[in-house]
């Protein structure tokens, strides 16, 4: 009798530290839905969708890009459908932090990279959060902290909200192999509620909480993005 290959693992990309402390306590959920979420880059069985693992790459696009490659290089990962996630600065007049934004592509100078689920990644995260905002559109990429009238010149291109390690994410998971990927991000600077500096994201109380409640929706897209491939 032939043996079924492994499900194909789930790799969840995120920057900050506190980033990866919001998924790292949304563990608790994780397990009640089936699933076992793993902080290093060395992941486990988790259910019927494969393992998962969180990896913190570092702040900016040459980070994410270089972090990424090297987790898909390695054996365990080399098959691995990609999400990143984690804080983004919103675009749109009156978004607010706390708001959800669920990329249809990923942008940067160096290209667009289609997200694959994103219909179902707004219908899981309506259901989870209800009451919470969920936008969807482009997501660009940025090198550095956006401030002011550039905000309103990155709005003129179509995106709906700007963060600096997604683009460079999707763009490396999808060069090593084809794969799904996707991006959900949490709003947690806008145009109306712009941050004085990168490290007021400690004070985000309200995205903090939102990041926290995301993973049980991430398991879903990767479940069904996985029975879709078979």
């Amino acid at each position: 009798m032939a043996t079924q290959p492994a499900p194909a693992p789930l790799l969840i990309a995120c920057a900050l530290g506190i980033e990866h402390l919001a998924l790292r306590m949304g563990e608790r959920g994780a397990r009640r839905r089936g699933g076992v979420l793993h902080p290093g880059t060395a992941p486990d069985g988790w259910g019927a969708g494969g393992s998962v693992t969180v990896l913190r790459t570092g702040m900016g696009p040459r980070a994410a890009e270089s972090s990424v490659a090297g987790a898909l290089a390695g054996p365990e990962l080399e098959r691995a459908a990609v999400l990143a996630t984690g804080f983004c600065a919103g675009l749109a007049p009156g978004m607010h932090p706390g708001d959800l934004v669920v990329a249809e592509e990923t942008r940067d100078p160096r290209g667009t990279v289609p997200c694959v689920g994103a219909e179902l990644l707004v219908k899981e995260l309506s259901r989870a959060l209800p009451g919470r905002t969920v936008h969807t559109g482009p997501l660009t990429g940025s090198d550095h902290v956006v401030r002011g009238p550039e905000r309103s010149d990155l709005r003129a291109t179509g995106a709906i909200a700007v963060d600096m390690e997604s683009a460079a994410t999707l763009l490396s998971a999808v060069r090593t192999g084809v794969r799904p990927v996707a991006a959900v991000r949490v709003v947690v600077d806008a145009p109306e509620h712009e941050l004085v500096r990168i490290g007021t994201v400690r004070g985000g109380i309200s995205a903090f909480r939102v990041l926290r409640s995301v993973l049980p929706t991430f398991f879903e897209w990767h479940r069904n993005v996985l029975l879709h491939r078979r």
